[in-house]
This record gives C-alpha cells, structure tokens and sequence, in this order.
C-alpha cells in the first residue's frame, strides 16, 4: 500500500475514496479513528489518510485527487451529462445514473 492524500476531516477522505473508486482505483482509509487521541499524539499524525491498495494506480489517482482539490464548490445545482437529471450543486455524482461531472 502506498500513502495517496491527508485529509482534514473523515468526510474528505470518504469523498476522495468514492471518487477513486468511481475510477476503479482501490483505496482504504487510515488513522479513521486516531481524532480521538489528539493531545496525546501530535495532531497531524491524527488527520485521516488515504492509502492505494496497488502502488501502480498512483499515477491515475495523484490526477483525481489534482481534480478533487480544484473542483469549485460552487453550490449551484448541475444538469447530469449523461441523463440530463438535475442535480444539486454539492453533488459530485448524478443522483439518478452515477455520472461524473466532467465537462462542467
């Protein structure tokens, strides 16, 4: 396993896992429970990690996670690509088919 991404809170690292998963990247998440022993450990040994299960998908994810961190959040709602469903802007991931959305 290799170390992909830190991430601030458990909901970033969940949302990057499902994006890499999204592109058949396997990914697990480390250090999920060690909040609870900040003060105890040095707090950037606390923060959440995303690890690649195959060293090989680095180059792949390493783009996900430039596009992960460069996506607007913008909040206004998006029309899906691919089924035209109307989606709200804090979605990533069409509701209705699972489309990304790329291109927007």
């Amino acid at each position: 396993m290799q170390k992909l991404y830190s991430a601030a809170h458990l909901q970033e690292a969940y949302l990057l896992i499902h994006r890499l998963a999204h592109a058949g990247i396997e990914a697990r998440v480390l250090n999920e429970h060690a909040v609870g022993a900040v003060g105890e450990i040095p707090f950037v040994h606390a923060y959440p990690e995303v690890w690649l299960v195959d060293a090989g998908d680095e180059s792949r994810a390493r783009a996900i996670v430039r596009d992960f961190e460069d996506r607007p959040s913008d909040g206004l709602p998006w029309s899906c690509p691919s089924c035209g469903e109307e989606n709200p802007g804090g979605f990533e991931l069409c509701w209705r088919c699972g489309a990304g959305i790329e291109g927007r």
